[in-house]
């Protein structure tokens, strides 16, 4: 009788294990793809906004390769998303990484029109301290919305600074290192757009991947 209670509390306890880690690993999946969901997201606005409204007809998250020009972009590989319309390249969207920082590197979200221009540049993540080099972020200035529109023609490529070094971009009071830092950084992502052109959409497409956002 003590053997057969003995088993069968050993049999219950099993159950409850083996269910808990069933709940446990359905739990993890579910919050695991609404994370990925909510980061795709948010991926998804922080690229209309850099992006003219009804430019493509393709999802560039979903089409994206991945380079190497660490000189240029800043990082050991940079992810670009290829934006187009039908069969024609309207724009590419690149995440250099700002390796100079103040406080360490800074990630960015450079939108590359296929003309040349400037859609648009955005912080994802960054160090920079608050309530100076912070500035960078659109929540706090709207310094990163002056990049729109400007080219390696406008202004002229010996421009491409700050106001301090004889540039045309602004600088904050009391932090010239981190405008100085991403200028340049936004300056080489169009140096690189430039020198590859149409090879940037020449590639085939990744698989689609977790993509990660961050603040900004």
């Amino acid at each position: 009788m003590k053997t057969k209670t003995i088993l069968l509390a050993g049999s219950v306890l099993g159950a409850f294990a083996v269910s808990g880690v069933a709940l446990v690993a359905v739990t993890h999946e579910a919050v695991t793809d609404r994370i990925a969901d909510n980061q795709y997201q948010a991926m998804q606005r922080k690229l209309t906004a850099i992006l003219p409204a009804g430019a493509s007809d393709n999802d560039p998250l979903r089409d994206h390769i991945e380079v190497e020009a660490k000189s240029l972009l800043g990082t050991d590989t940079t992810q670009v998303y290829r934006v187009r319309h039908g069969q024609d390249p309207v724009a590419v969207v690149l995440e250099p990484v700002v390796p100079n920082g103040y406080a360490g590197p800074i990630r960015l979200l450079v939108s590359v029109m296929h003309d040349g221009t400037l859609g648009g540049v955005r912080v994802l993540s960054h160090h920079e301290t608050p309530g100076l080099g912070d500035k960078i972020e659109e929540l706090k200035s709207d310094w990163v919305y002056g990049f729109k529109g400007k080219s390696l023609n406008d202004p002229p490529l010996d421009r491409w600074g700050v106001k301090r070094d004889g540039g045309a971009f602004d600088q904050f009071t009391g932090a010239t290192i981190t405008p100085r830092s991403v200028v340049n950084a936004v300056k080489n992502t169009l140096i690189y757009v430039q020198e590859q052109g149409d090879r940037l959409f020449e590639q085939a497409a990744e698989t689609p991947k977790h993509i990660a956002g961050g603040q900004g």
